[in-house]
């Protein structure tokens, strides 16, 4: 049975909660249009301070997940995982309560008539009540929630993120956060019945509350030591996200609002507290622990930038796919888009532990478009071999390149910097053995004939000589009859007739297996049979026009279940799902394979790079697919 107060009332509305907004909107555009009343005021500031506590909170978890800033500050180093995310989907709820609260205390007391926009003596009385009320009972009401009952049946919840994170600031129970809506209530009201309240003191409180809630929750240390050396009071009068923290690995310490005083007062000052903050503080500067492995991505268009972990981390928990809160957005991307192009290097973009090791995504600030421009080839080139070269001082094991970062036209699939930098230690790695595979054991094993297009690019090669040596007819889409011919050479004498060249989309009308790797259009779709099934390789995936045919995904393998700390979804792949040449990292690093995976595919290793993956428990998406070949 669920504990009274402990769930929220309109936990079962979803997103329709939001409407709860509605009577503070209609009344405020009323009274503004007939009326021209203060009311209308009223109802505005409290809208516009909704607005501004959620951006603080928003903000400042942009900030801690903003790893090339932040990764040396992080108290906790761990990441924050999609279970927690989940739980604190809903952490914006206490902001509707307190709306709601404000909303009623303007009609019940009238001294909220009429503010003055300042008021000098209101600003000394807050502060004073403050700290003499609101701090005081704060501690004590927390303390309470620390006992078995109380922290049972609502605090655990608080304490059920095992990283904090600004927004779990907002993350309790409906009880708590009733508790503190008193605590920050208080002051307001108090100042406002002496007839000291002012619209300023009430948003300059309320902001200010969150900011600090925030500061403290923040997972990043930002106050340097050095001012707690310089003036050693300051100490017990503003807590850290050091402090803070604290509270949250050893219980029974660290209870205060804002200021350790009370702790000091009451003897629950944890002894670590200042030694801490003084380490971290210190470590700031310094490099933390170098990865184990690297996945080297890139962004591909505008839109898909606002997916990034540090921008907003519930849409970046999901799967991409474009929403009408991006379209005002878009703008602004693109004028960073075009900061990036000209300033900025290769960032940290989000990590995960697995096995103990150490994985992190670094991203090239270069947009999918980008690549296809000549002249802007020399500078990406020089954006992954500083990348490169950054990995192999940190001691990092292995770097995998994403998708363009590996293209053929660009730098051979890596090999320019293989053969550029002979004694580099990090093992450069395409991944691309692993996406063969993935599509290969896609392919239903009594297939007789197979429609590639792409047939002469890395993927398609290996696909059509690893098939061809399984006695499947590929029809290999190209023009160019010297490109087939040396592709065709390669295979052995008497498993050469298996592959042919076709020229035209019409040749696959019969054929209900397409394997496209290069984007083909409504119109060169129609060629295939109804029926058909379009497994595809290609960069972005070509649109489903066809209802009477299937279409696969890009290739891609689920991450073992023990991983940890990841929050962030790769592109449109689901939760926990990552590319096929991502995956073909992994494996490299798990396995400890000490060559360079660059340049052509070895047809040869795709069955031992396959079973190493299943070995580790690497998944495909499809479980029909679990055969080895």
């Amino acid at each position: 049975m669920v504990a009274p107060l402990s769930a929220w009332p309109w936990e079962n509305l979803g997103i329709f909660k939001y409407l709860l907004y509605g009577p503070l909107v209609a009344k405020g555009l009323y009274s503004r249009v007939y009326e021209d009343t203060s009311e209308d005021n009223w109802c505005l500031h409290i809208l516009i301070i909704c607005v501004l506590r959620g951006l603080i909170h928003v903000l400042w978890n942009s900030y801690g997940n903003m790893l090339f800033l932040t990764r040396n500050r992080r108290i906790n180093p761990q990441g924050v995982d999609f279970k927690q995310i989940d739980r604190e989907w809903n952490w914006e709820n206490f902001i509707l309560l307190q709306a709601l609260i404000a909303s009623m205390a303007y009609y019940i007391f009238p001294c909220f008539e009429n503010l003055p926009l300042w008021n000098t003596k209101g600003s000394i009385t807050l502060l004073f009540l403050h700290v003499t009320v609101s701090e005081p009972l704060y501690y004590w009401a927390h303390r309470q929630f620390h006992k078995d009952l109380l922290f049972t049946h609502y605090h655990s919840l608080h304490h059920s993120s095992p990283v904090p994170q600004a927004l779990t600031a907002g993350h309790a129970t409906f009880l708590e956060h009733i508790v503190l809506s008193t605590v920050i209530g208080i002051p307001i009201l108090g100042c406002s019945l002496m007839g000291y309240g002012s619209i300023i003191i009430i948003y300059g409180y309320v902001l200010t509350f969150d900011f600090l809630r925030c500061l403290g929750h923040c997972n990043v240390e930002v106050v340097p030591h050095q001012i707690f050396e310089s003036l050693p009071f300051l100490k017990y009068l503003v807590y850290t996200p050091t402090y803070h923290s604290l509270h949250h690995t050893e219980m029974g310490t660290n209870f205060c609002l804002f200021m350790p005083l009370f702790d000091a007062m009451w003897n629950t000052l944890n002894s670590k507290s200042w030694e801490l903050h003084k380490k971290i503080s210190l470590a700031a500067g310094k490099n933390g622990r170098a990865p184990d492995f690297v996945f080297l991505a890139h962004v591909v268009d505008v839109a898909s930038a606002l997916h990034s972990p540090f921008l907003y981390r519930s849409f970046s928990s999901l799967p991409y796919q474009t929403r009408l809160f991006m379209l005002p957005a878009w703008p602004i991307t693109f004028l960073v888009m075009l900061v990036m192009w000209v300033k900025s290097k290769t960032f940290l973009y989000s990590f995960y532990n697995l096995r103990g090791r150490l994985h992190q995504t670094w991203v090239v600030p270069r947009f999918g478009f980008q690549y296809f421009l000549p002249f802007a080839s020399e500078g990406i080139n020089k954006h992954i071999e500083e990348a490169i070269l950054r990995a192999d001082r940190l001691g990092v094991k292995v770097i995998s390149l994403a998708a363009l970062n590996k293209n053929e036209a660009l730098n051979g699939g890596g090999t320019l910097f293989v053969n550029k930098h002979p004694d580099l230690r990090v093992r450069v790695v395409h991944g691309n053995t692993l996406t063969a595979a993935v599509i290969l054991n896609e392919i239903p094993k009594d297939v007789e004939e197979v429609f590639l297009t792409g047939a002469t690019s890395k993927l398609g090669r290996a696909i059509a000589l690893y098939l061809c040596q399984r006695r499947v007819r590929v029809l290999m889409l190209t023009p160019s009859t010297e490109r087939f011919q040396k592709i065709q050479k390669e295979a052995p004498v008497d498993r050469q007739n298996y592959l042919v060249q076709v020229t035209k989309y019409q040749a696959a009308q019969n054929c209900k297996t397409w394997v496209v790797g290069k984007w083909i259009t409504l119109r060169q779709q129609s060629w295939a049979p109804s029926g058909a099934h379009f497994h595809q390789f290609v960069v972005p995936p070509i649109l489903p026009f066809r209802r009477d045919c299937t279409y696969g995904d890009l290739a891609a393998m689920r991450l073992p279940d023990d991983v940890q700390g990841l929050g962030s979804c790769e592109y449109t792949m689901e939760r926990g799902v990552v590319h096929a040449c991502h995956a073909g990292g992994v494996v490299h690093l798990l396995e400890g394979w000490t060559h360079h995976e660059v340049g052509a595919i070895d047809v040869a290793r795709i069955d031992a790079v396959w079973k190493a993956a299943l070995k580790h428990n690497l998944k495909p998406l499809h479980t029909d697919s679990l055969n080895t070949p």
